[in-house]
């Protein structure tokens, strides 16, 4: 609008102005060599600017007839600059396809066109490596290095030649890279993991912080990684600096609460101090986010010297706090065969032995009955069943099962990989479990264990236990003794566990004692 209203201002101008020419009285009077010409103002104007224009005209024809050699070079670079884009496009699309041959002519007509263009050493750098001229490649990517635009791409490049070649080299080319550009994530993940890998967990702390002041990782991971790697310095400094691995651990745990290592650690350092509320309160507050074996163990051990059952208080107050874990009722089933409160510790294990249990559930069982009953038989298929069952819960990372935590996955070299999960099965176990079962099928009722019997006591003499003698069974005619362990291992235990023709322990007045089965 404002252009308009400028365009009419002047145009109105120059209307106002032809006028007052025209209106205008006067005379020119030209004189040259005896002649004389004389002509009216309007007129000596107009022909003032015709004469301009015309000269005008003719400077832009000498210009051009100058400057057409000039014109004409520029027209031929033009079309071997388009030519020679034309040859990068269709090599990248040769690359991207996997045609070798193509991207190699593509590359060498990309050079003779452009020169040393970023884009043309960057297809002449896929073309070698796609044909496997690894040689050809870190050659590209070297005099990528000496124009600043494309020194982190050849630094990306030659990094990943190093690294597929097993080079020391690699190492070199990712930390220049993340010194010039630490907003790369492939720098900045490279020098993490070297770092990592060599338990430098302060320049991993570094890297980490640089990556998050550029918003390269949200917020939670930063704080976890920060944790996990607080978390290893601590177990690193354990043994010869106690007090800064404490230091390490407790700002862990400022982080990431949940985090097992460092609230065992935490807490059991409180525990020596003689501080056990301050390590009842770290252990309760990671139990409720994550019940794990290695803080009940830590929660249980806080007061040093507690008898059994007031480890088993504490066992159940902490339960509390997580009632529908799985961990909890194995904790308070643990505390409770150690302070032989059989009844509770069957009804904790009862509804996991229901809802398929796994080895640990199988190996408390079988010291539940070698405690209380003694039965060997059941003692033997709850270890039998144990060698079948599914794995417990284990530190889990791309695949890998570790014993106890570690800060990185040795497969990928991730932070904070690892996850407290029940592992997989694996092929070999499955195919065995299924075997056996189908073995136990076709195989006769296990023999009776021994039975005992209590003699009724005499005037002031003490209880002593006889043997009852059994007749001797005929032996099976089929099975063999490795398939009489099997068909132990696979029978099932989930609602009675008596035995065939096994009356059970006997009272003093002949009554059969009660709670000696599993489930009635």
């Amino acid at each position: 609008m404002i252009r308009m209203l400028v365009f009419f201002a002047i145009l109105l101008a120059a209307a106002l102005g032809l006028m007052l020419l025209l209106e205008t009285p006067g005379q020119v009077s030209l004189s040259y060599g005896g002649f004389e010409y004389t002509v009216t103002l309007a007129k000596a104007v107009l022909a003032l600017a015709v004469i301009f224009v015309v000269l005008m005209l003719l400077w832009s024809l000498l210009r051009l007839i100058f400057r057409l050699p000039g014109l004409l070079s520029l027209s031929g670079r033009m079309r071997r600059r388009a030519r020679g884009y034309s040859a990068v496009s269709r090599g990248m699309v040769s690359v991207g396809i996997g045609d070798r041959r193509a991207a190699q002519r593509f590359a060498s007509d990309a050079e003779r066109l452009l020169g040393r263009e970023p884009m043309t050493l960057l297809l002449k750098a896929q073309a070698a490596q796609l044909s496997g001229d690894k040689p050809a490649a870190e050659q590209a990517f070297t005099r990528m290095l000496d124009n600043p635009e494309m020194k982190i791409l050849g630094l990306r490049g030659l990094y990943v030649e190093a690294r597929r070649n097993q080079g020391a080299e690699a190492r070199t080319f990712a930390e220049e890279a993340f010194r010039l550009a630490p907003s790369a994530p492939w720098a900045s993940d490279a020098v993490l993991e070297y770092r990592t890998a060599d338990k430098d967990w302060r320049g991993a702390l570094a890297v980490v912080d640089e990556t998050a002041s550029r918003r390269n990782i949200d917020r939670e991971t930063a704080r976890r990684q920060r944790a996990t790697l607080l978390t290893a310095s601590a177990l690193d400094a354990l043994d010869h600096a106690p007090d800064e691995a404490f230091r390490h651990a407790v700002d862990a745990l400022k982080l990431n609460p949940g985090q097992v290592v460092a609230a065992s650690l935490v807490a059991r350092r409180h525990s020596a101090k003689g501080d056990y509320s301050k390590a009842s309160k770290v252990i309760e507050t990671a139990w409720k986010i994550l019940p794990h074996p290695d803080l009940a163990e830590a929660y249980l051990d806080v007061r040093p010297g507690d008898s059994s059952l007031d480890r088993l208080k504490r066992a159940r107050y902490l339960a509390k706090m997580a009632p529908n874990a799985r961990e909890s009722r194995l904790m308070v089933a643990r505390a409770a065969l150690d302070a032989r409160e059989f009844n509770l510790a069957r009804e904790q294990l009862e509804s996991l032995v229901l809802d398929q249990p796994t080895a640990r559930v199988c190996r408390l069982m079988a010291e539940l009955e070698d405690k209380e009953t003694g039965n060997v038989g059941l003692v033997r298929k709850w270890l039998s069943r144990a060698s079948i069952a599914p794995r417990d819960p284990a530190w889990v990372a791309d695949g890998f099962v570790s014993e106890r935590w570690l800060p990185v996955s040795p497969v990928t070299g991730r932070i904070d990989a690892f996850a407290w999960i029940a592992p997989p099965q694996s092929l070999e176990s499955q195919v065995r479990a299924s075997i056996d079962a189908d073995r136990v099928q076709a195989l006769p009722e296990a023999e009776p264990v021994e039975a005992t019997r209590i003699a009724p006591p005499e005037p002031e003499t003490v209880t002593t236990v006889e043997p009852i003698p059994e007749p001797e069974p005929e032996p099976p005619a089929t099975p063999a003794p490795e398939a009489q362990v099997a068909a132990d291992a696979a029978a099932p235990a989930t609602l009675s566990t008596r035995l065939p023709d096994d009356p059970g322990p006997r009272l003093p007045d002949g009554k059969q004692k009660k709670g000696w089965r599993l489930f009635g």
